[in-house]
């Protein structure tokens, strides 16, 4: 939406839209959450919440429609990036075999030792990609928007092989992943930001310079900016 790859963006814009606060005061009548509001546990930091609410559910929602939750199957996640790096982490609490893909040889280590993946292949390795991974996965989610060759991913799946797309899920099964978030404690790895900084943060973002998502203080840029006008006054 940012750059207008899809032709319809308007600007000025603000991308961001994964929001959590706390509710301080409520109307009179209103006795329960209503609407696109999700309770959030005390347990984890709203920092590390907030992207389950997007990029989380974009990957926990497909893993339970197509039966890719279930323990001892085999997951292949292809990049390890902002939805990638959760999906290992909902997959290992699923306890599922994991087999990270991606063309960075460097993440293989993190791979591993950050998130807990039981294997790592390069998609650029034809010899790891037909050989050694051949037909051993129960299926493969593909977290890299860019273009990219299907076919060596699909020779990863095991029998009877489907390619589906998934967007996103529903309000209901954004508690399921909030409340299952907390009881297997997990959140996202982000990088907390103030306003000030969201140009940068956009070009670092366009080079990969981020591990693994933005989260901007809203609240604290905002009581800052307030205590330098009382100063200022």
């Amino acid at each position: 939406m940012i750059t207008n790859e899809h032709g319809i963006s308007s600007y000025p814009m603000v991308p961001g839209h994964e929001m959590v606060g706390v509710v301080t005061q409520v109307g009179c009548k209103v006795n329960k959450f209503k609407h696109f509001a999700v309770r959030f546990p005390d347990s984890l930091s709203p920092e590390g919440v907030a992207p389950l609410l997007c990029g989380g559910i974009t990957v926990y929602s497909p893993m339970k429609y197509f039966g890719l939750s279930e323990a001892g199957k085999h997951l292949g996640v292809v990049g390890l990036g902002g939805l990638g790096h959760l999906a290992v982490k909902f997959a290992k609490a699923f306890g599922m075999k994991v087999t990270v893909i991606s063309t960075s040889p460097n993440k293989k280590e993190e791979s591993s030792d950050r998130f807990g993946a039981d294997s790592f292949l390069i998609s650029t390795d034809a010899m790891q990609m037909q050989v050694a991974a051949m037909g051993t996965m129960d299926g493969i989610l593909d977290t890299v928007s860019g273009l990219h060759p299907l076919s060596p991913l699909i020779g990863l799946l095991k029998w009877r092989k489907l390619i589906a797309g998934s967007i996103s899920g529903g309000l209901k099964e954004t508690q399921e992943i909030i409340d299952f978030a907390a009881k297997h404690n997990i959140v996202a790895d982000v990088e907390v930001i103030p306003m000030d900084y969201v140009n940068t943060a956009m070009k670092r973002l366009a080079k990969g310079d981020i591990r693994y998502r933005f989260v901007i203080d809203i609240g604290n840029t905002l009581t800052a900016r307030l205590v330098l006008n009382l100063v200022g006054l």
